[in-house]
């Protein structure tokens, strides 16, 4: 069994509810068939209620009737969360009038019902930039306790012979373009999180540069080593190196003669890259020249789960990052 139908049976009949604001996006709804079929969360749909009934019907998808649909323009609760939405931001300048007109679009509604507890997690994309996916959750939903950055994950399915048998977790590799040192650490303790929700290994990370234990003096080495030391503050059980370059963090042999006293050179399977820059250029090129799988980003760092998918994204995408969620959510 692969590692996406392992994270699929893993959510199966976990109970955690995930709202999907794009309920009459055609791949949306035939994903949300899928993924009520399999047990593998239960579902709010945003949208026209007709419309989306419509849609289930021409393509005869019977589980949509086990999905709550809530229409955001007639929604009989758009005063209560109209309400939530103005004691949230109204020391931003949000008007009630300005609240009510907002609760209309499904991105805010959706992760206002995780506010509310009505929801466990959230999946968007298809039909909608990034930007105005995160937009809403940064707002209301916010970062976790002790975090103040959110960033990007890949779990990249790799050859046998790295990682946890070819598992391994690439980061930040979709968010924050330039992390400071404080996100950093932050980056490196989230992306230990996702290894064991999603992953299901035991984190041995790597925080990388273009050095191994100062065999190089440069102001961008000073921050990752003060990084690695923050990020040990933040979680004293997290098991993490750095710096420490590519190969001396991924083959055992390299790593133990440049580091032969560290648990983790050799056996990284956790990989944070000094910036985005690094980490995007990085993850590609491994997808691309070495065959890898990549599967993500998984957003890590917010409060409750909610995740971007790409606007070129399949039905199977869909129903792979709602379990993904799921298990963020567990």
């Amino acid at each position: 069994m692969g590692l996406i139908e392992k994270i699929r049976e893993k959510a199966q009949g976990s109970g955690k509810t995930i709202v999907l604001p794009e309920g009459t996006e055609e791949r949306t709804v035939r994903a949300a068939n899928i993924i009520l079929g399999e047990n593998i969360a239960n579902l709010i749909l945003l949208g026209n209620e007709e419309k989306i009934r419509d849609l289930a019907k021409q393509f005869d998808l019977k589980n949509i009737e086990k999905a709550i649909i809530i229409d955001p323009i007639n929604n009989p609760r758009k005063q209560y969360f109209a309400e939530m939405l103005y004691e949230i931001r109204k020391s931003k300048g949000v008007e009630m009038n300005k609240a009510l007109k907002l609760v209309e679009d499904p991105l805010y509604l959706g992760v206002l019902l995780i506010k509310a507890g009505e929801a466990d997690g959230e999946v968007a994309g298809a039909d909608n930039a990034t930007g105005d996916v995160l937009r809403p959750a940064f707002q209301i939903v916010k970062t976790q306790p002790g975090f103040s950055a959110v960033s990007g994950a890949f779990i990249m399915l790799v050859d046998k012979e790295y990682g946890d048998d070819g598992i391994m977790v690439f980061a930040d590799c979709a968010v924050n373009p330039d992390p400071s040192v404080k996100e950093l650490a932050e980056i490196a303790v989230a992306s230990a999180q996702t290894a064991k929700a999603i992953a299901n290994i035991d984190p041995r990370v790597a925080m990388l540069s273009f050095s191994t234990r100062g065999s190089a003096k440069h102001e961008k080495i000073d921050r990752v080593v003060e990084a690695t030391r923050l990020a040990k503050e933040m979680d004293p059980t997290l098991k993490i190196d750095g710096e420490i370059q590519a190969d001396a963090a991924i083959v055992e042999s390299v790593g133990k003669k440049k580091a032969p006293d560290s648990e983790i050179a050799g056996r990284a399977n956790v990989l944070v890259f000094p910036s985005m820059e690094t980490g995007n250029i990085a993850y590609k090129l491994v997808q691309r020249l070495a065959g890898a799988e990549a599967v993500g980003p998984i957003l890590q760092g917010m409060a409750a789960p909610i995740n971007d998918l790409s606007r070129g994204c399949s039905i199977m995408d869909i129903v792979n990052l709602v379990a993904i969620t799921v298990n963020q959510a567990k």
